[in-house]
């Protein structure tokens, strides 16, 4: 009698887990920012802001990417730092390491929007969520 559980268990996960992947592959997520339109590819990324489980929430930001190993991308962007003494805006530059979703096409040199994420692993804290706008309209 414990076998005949066992295997119909055994069944039920497999099934589920079949429901699963096809959910994952067909389905994109609204990751409730207005403007930015999902990818044309699917992947089965579970750290992709559209097909898995990542959640956007916090800072977003527009950078370049400096390079790409190992489907993470450094990002650089700039941002303007009000110094009072002064009463002049000086410009600092920020490096950041996120992570590129399997269904995006990004290369060296393009401009990209990030957002914040859960901690993925111990230095990657953001997403690429897409290319910037100027740049899906020169296609």
């Amino acid at each position: 009698m414990i076998h005949h559980h066992l295997s119909r268990n055994i069944i039920f996960k497999s099934i589920y887990n079949l429901i699963i992947k096809w959910y994952r592959s067909t389905h994109v997520k609204d990751i409730g920012i207005e403007g930015i339109n999902p990818p044309e590819k699917v992947c089965d990324d579970k750290k992709c802001p559209w097909h898995g489980e990542i959640r956007i929430r916090g800072l977003l930001f527009e950078g370049k990417v400096e390079r790409i190993r190992r489907r993470i991308a450094l990002i650089t962007f700039y941002r303007y730092y009000y110094i009072p003494k002064y009463e002049r805006y000086m410009i600092r530059r920020s490096k950041i390491k996120a992570h590129v979703p399997k269904c995006l096409d990004i290369k060296e040199g393009d401009e990209v929007i990030i957002g914040e994420a859960r901690p993925i692993s111990k230095i990657i804290n953001f997403v690429l969520i897409s290319k910037k706008w100027s740049q899906l309209a020169q296609k």
